[in-house]
């Protein structure tokens, strides 16, 4: 073995036991000193101005816009739930979880937009059981409607007896 191999590996030795000891100073990192100055505290008004979702960016705005679909939900609460439609509701509430969640995920985190999208979905989610309790009530039929259906019988009934009113007493004494 030659003179320089040994030396080799008595460095690669001695700087592996360098890495492993606890008293080593790291070399090549960089310590923040404290003549660094702080920036000026800001307003409000300026943090606003100069948020990543402040008032300047899309960020902003495409939520504020978005409330309008939440307000028009919540005038829909006193319509007849016959009136609305069960898909678009259905788009409202796929829509507000969908990107409630999204939000959550993209960089900068828009919380505002985050909370218009979980409203909308809330209402498209009482909006959508409305109208489901409604169709429910429809199949199983309800007190009105019975009597719609019995009103309708009788009146059959009378338009026979008035035709023929000797068939329809036999008919009854059966």
């Amino acid at each position: 073995m030659s003179a320089s191999r040994t030396a080799f590996r008595l460095n690669q030795f001695s700087r592996q036991f360098a890495r492993a000891s606890p008293f080593r100073r790291p070399h090549g990192r960089r310590y923040q000193t404290t003549e660094a100055t702080p920036p000026p505290p800001q307003s409000t008004l300026q943090r606003l101005w100069n948020s990543p979702v402040g008032v300047k960016t899309v960020h902003f705005w495409a939520p504020v816009m978005k409330w309008a679909l939440v307000l028009a939900g919540v005038s829909d609460f006193y319509r007849p739930a016959d009136k609305l439609s069960l898909v678009q509701n259905l788009a409202l509430t796929a829509t507000g979880a969908i990107w409630t969640r999204w939000c959550f995920i993209i960089k900068p985190q828009n919380l505002l937009l985050a909370a218009v999208n979980f409203f909308l979905g809330c209402v498209g989610v009482i909006q959508v059981t409305r109208i489901l309790r409604w169709q429910q009530s429809v199949k199983n039929g309800t007190v009105a409607e019975v009597a719609q259906e019995n009103a309708e019988d009788a009146a059959g009934t009378a338009k026979g007896i008035a035709k023929n009113p000797e068939a329809a007493a036999k008919n009854a004494l059966q």
